[in-house]
């Protein structure tokens, strides 16, 4: 069973409301084959769409996990715990569904795979992940950006 980020399958979800018009054969593939489950962690934890943007400031997901670091708005409003209970909704939808495999959003706060945006609102991006991302690595899941999505097919599917 896979997970994907809903807003990779054209949901409108993202904070902006802007659909990200991503496609790849795998996704319908999988979804026919009802091996793939769809989910947003933020409107899962109640944000609304459209939303203020938010990042991970001073961290990373996994930082975030360990209370270290907090999310917040380019408003200054701290939505950590938003992003917190999305993340762990998310976990037990992957435990219910024994989940091994996600395909998530590259630079979100929840989904980064392996960036994030910085905390200064101004586009920078740095190394680190998701909220949601690192819940799911520390439980075993392997997290795969959409840029990725070829190696993953290659893996699963040869």
């Amino acid at each position: 069973m896979f997970l994907i980020s809903a807003c990779l399958n054209n949901i409108n979800v993202r904070y902006n409301k802007k659909l990200l018009n991503f496609y790849h054969p795998i996704i319908p593939y999988l979804n026919n084959k009802k091996r793939l489950l769809i989910a947003c962690p933020e409107t899962i934890a109640n944000l609304p769409t459209p939303r203020p943007p938010a990042e991970i400031i001073y961290g990373n997901g996994y930082d975030v996990l360990r209370k270290k670091a907090k999310v917040f708005t380019n408003m200054g409003d701290d939505v950590t715990q938003y992003f917190l209970d999305g993340a762990f909704k998310v976990l037990e939808i992957v435990k219910k569904f024994s989940v091994k495999i996600a395909i998530f959003t590259e630079k979100s706060p929840s989904c980064g795979v392996h960036y994030i945006y910085d905390g200064t609102f101004t586009g920078n991006l740095k190394n680190g992940c998701g909220v949601t991302t690192a819940l799911l690595k520390l439980n075993g899941v392997k997290v795969f950006s959409q840029h990725q999505i070829d190696e993953v097919r290659k893996i699963f599917f040869n």
